[in-house]
């Protein structure tokens, strides 16, 4: 089980820890919401999340089944909308360097992650998650 500490540093701001590793992340309000804008707003953190799953859970698809993800590269845009404040789209645009690309089993297995990685699971069903992948050789 994974555990963490928020400790509020005012001015909209967290600091964040993982409890395990130590690793800090900080958060802050987006400039749209009040915020400086400085650091990973929470809904960024959100809409990070799904990217980070689907690129992890490829990366063990890959190392269970014996291919061979060379590479993987994404950017993550997250749509806002408001009255309620909250995320309605998760665009993603994402490149694969597969070894494999001309194996039709390993390229649908990969593919297959985009809509069953646990926080794609997570994820309310209003919001949108448009994912895009293109192979590279």
């Amino acid at each position: 089980m994974a555990g963490f500490e928020t400790k509020y540093l005012g001015e909209l701001r967290t600091q964040n820890t993982h409890i395990q590793s130590g690793t800090i992340i900080h958060t802050d309000a987006p400039t749209d919401n009040q915020g400086r804008g400085e650091a990973f707003s929470p809904t960024d953190l959100c809409a990070l999340s799904l990217t980070v799953c689907i690129i992890t859970t490829m990366g063990i698809y890959c190392q269970n089944h014996g291919y061979h993800l060379d590479g993987a590269s994404a950017t993550t845009i997250k749509h806002m909308a408001n009255d309620p404040r909250r995320i309605v789209r998760i665009e993603v645009n994402m490149k694969l360097k597969l070894r494999e690309i001309d194996d039709m089993h390993a390229r649908e297995g990969v593919l297959r992650i985009i809509k069953t990685c646990p926080v794609a699971r997570s994820l309310h069903p209003d919001i949108n998650q448009d994912v895009h992948v293109e192979f590279e050789e």
